[in-house]
C-alpha cells in the first residue's frame, strides 16, 4: 500500500494563521494511484498536527511500500524529520517527496539518504510510474526512464526532465474521500453559503510575474481542464460532498474567454445550485463575460493587485496598469459581482512610500475585501535569485527569506502592515458595508480575532 502525506506545520511561522485547505495535489496523486489499482491512504498532518511518534504509529501500522511526502519550503525541515521517522520504523520503505520544495530544489532533498526520490513538477504519471517500478523491485534499473524523477545512484545526482501532462482531462477527480473533509472549515468570506470546497482547473502560467514560484512546478504553457470536465466535478462536489460553493483557486480563470463562456452556458444548463468564486487577473476580463459569469453563480472575483506603485508594478513584472485595475473593478460592479484584491509591501526596491501609495489605491478602488500581505520570498521566482544574490535579506528559516532593505526590515512591515490594515478597515464606511454584509455579530467576532493575531 502507498501512505501520501502532508507535514505538520513549523509551530511559530507567522504565514500558517489561515484557513487550512484540502491538499488538492496530493489527492490528484492518491486518485491517479487509486486508478492504477493501488491502495491508497492520505494523512494530511498540516491540518491533523500529529505529533512524530504519533505518524510512526500510523506507519508502523499501515505497513506502507512507499510514502509519498509533500514538501514546500516551509515545511523542510519537518519533511525531513517524517522522512527520517518513517524509516526508522520502515527501513525497506520507499520515501517519494513531491511538492514544490522537490520542484524547485531537489538537491537539497536528495542529499539526505532517508530520501529516495523526489518528484519534480506534476506527480499523477509520474508517481504512478514510479510506483510500478517500484512495488516490482524495479526501481533502481528502471527510474532513469520516469520523466520528472530525481534520485542518487552511486553518489551521483540524476535528474529526469519532468513531462507535462498534455490532457488534464485525463486526470481523475482529486480523492477527497481520502480526506477528512470534515474537518476542514469549507467556508469562506466571499460566499455566505455553507459548505464551500476548492477546485484547481488550470495548470502553468504564461506570465513573468518577479515574485511568482509556479511555472517551475507547471510550467509556462496555461493547460486547462475542459469545460464539460469542470463541470462534471462541480456536480460531484455537490451530490457526494453537499457542496453550495466553489472557489477557483486557479491564478487564471478566465484566460481563455470561449472556454470560460462554455462553463457558464454548462452551469446554467445543468442548473446547479452552486455559487462560486474565482481568481483572475484585471486584464482577462470584458463586459460580457462577467454578465455571463454572474448569471452562472459567479459571486466575487480575486484579484491581485499587488500595489499601487506603478514603479514597484514594474519591478515585479506585473504587466497591468492602474487604469486596467480601476477598469476591471468597475466592471465587476457594473454585473453585480464582488470584488476581494491583495497587495504586498516589502518587494525589494519598494518604499514605504510606496506602500502608502497602495494603501491609497486600494481606498480609490473600494472593493469588498482588501488584505495587505508581507512578501517572504520562496524558492523559483526571479526575485527569490536576486535577494540572494545581493543578500536583501536578514532572517531565513529553511529557504525562505525575509527581506531586508535600506527601507524596512520584517520587524518593521509587520508595523507598517497592522497600520495599513487599520487604515483600511475601521473606515465607517467599510465598517457599515461589513455589517450590512456580514451582519454586526459577525463583524464584532472579526474584530475580536484581528485584535488576537495583531497580539501575536
Amino acid at each position: 500500500m502507498i501512505l501520501l502525506m502532508t507535514t505538520a506545520p513549523p509551530s511559530n511561522a507567522p504565514w500558517f494563521l489561515g484557513r487550512k485547505l484540502p491538499p488538492l495535489g496530493l489527492a490528484y496523486v492518491g486518485a491517479a494511484l487509486e486508478k492504477s489499482g493501488y491502495k491508497v491512504e492520505i494523512l494530511d498532518n498540516y491540518l491533523l498536527k500529529k505529533p512524530i511518534d504519533e505518524v510512526k504509529q500510523i506507519v508502523a501500522k499501515l505497513e506502507p511500500e512507499i510514502v509519498g511526502i509533500t514538501c514546500g519550503s516551509a515545511t523542510y525541515q519537518r519533511c525531513l524529520e517524517t522522512a527520517r521517522a518513517v524509516k526508522e520504523i520502515r527501513p525497506t520503505c520507499k520515501v517519494v517527496v513531491g511538492g514544490w520544495h522537490a520542484s524547485y530544489a531537489p538537491d537539497s532533498l536528495l542529499e539526505h539518504s532517508e530520501i529516495d526520490y523526489v518528484v519534480m513538477g506534476e506527480g499523477e504519471q509520474a508517481m504512478t510510474q514510479l510506483a510500478g517500478l517500484i512495488t516490482k523491485g524495479a526501481d533502481y534499473e528502471g527510474a532513469s526512464g520516469v520523466p520528472g524523477v530525481g534520485y542518487m545512484r552511486n553518489g551521483n545526482l540524476l535528474k529526469n526532465t519532468p513531462q507535462v501532462i498534455t490532457d488534464l482531462d485525463a486526470v481523475p477527480f482529486p480523492a477527497r474521500h481520502l480526506l477528512p473533509m470534515n474537518l476542514y472549515g469549507r467556508r469562506i468570506e466571499f460566499l455566505k453559503v455553507e459548505p464551500v470546497d476548492i477546485m484547481s482547473i488550470t495548470r502553468g502560467c504564461p506570465y513573468n510575474c518577479a515574485y511568482c514560484d509556479i511555472e517551475k512546478l507547471w510550467g509556462k504553457k496555461c493547460r486547462i481542464f475542459s469545460p464539460p470536465r469542470v463541470v462534471d466535478e462541480v456536480k460531484h462536489l455537490a451530490e457526494k460532498f453537499g457542496s453550495k460553493g466553489v472557489y477557483f483557486i486557479s491564478d487564471n480563470f478566465t484566460i481563455r474567454k470561449n472556454e470560460t463562456e462554455d462553463f457558464c452556458d454548462l452551469m446554467k444548463k445543468e442548473k446547479l445550485d452552486v455559487e462560486w468564486v474565482c481568481d483572475t487577473r484585471a486584464d482577462l476580463l470584458s463586459k460580457d463575460l462577467l454578465v455571463k459569469m454572474k448569471s452562472a453563480g459567479c459571486k466575487t472575483i480575486w484579484f491581485g493587485v499587488e500595489s499601487g506603485s506603478p514603479r514597484v508594478i514594474d519591478i515585479i513584472n506585473k504587466g497591468i496598469s492602474k487604469e486596467q485595475t480601476l477598469k476591471a473593478f468597475k466592471l465587476c460592479r457594473e454585473a453585480g459581482i464582488q470584488v476581494a484584491c491583495s497587495f504586498m509591501i516589502g518587494i525589494p526596491g519598494e518604499t514605504v512610500k510606496d506602500m502608502e501609495e497602495s494603501l491609497r489605491f486600494a481606498k480609490q478602488l473600494d472593493p469588498d475585501w482588501c488584505g495587505f500581505n508581507i512578501y517572504v520570498a520562496y524558492p523559483g521566482s526571479i526575485l527569490y535569485e536576486e535577494i540572494l544574490e545581493k543578500h536583501l535579506y536578514d532572517r531565513v528559516e529553511d529557504f525562505l527569506f525575509y527581506v531586508k532593505t535600506e527601507d524596512f526590515d520584517f520587524e518593521s512591515l509587520m508595523k507598517i502592515q497592522r497600520r495599513l490594515l487599520t487604515s483600511w478597515n475601521h473606515s465607517p464606511k467599510r465598517i457599515l458595508r461589513k455589517i450590512r454584509r456580514d451582519g454586526i455579530t459577525s463583524v464584532a467576532k472579526a474584530a475580536v480575532s484581528s485584535a488576537r493575531h495583531a497580539r501575536f
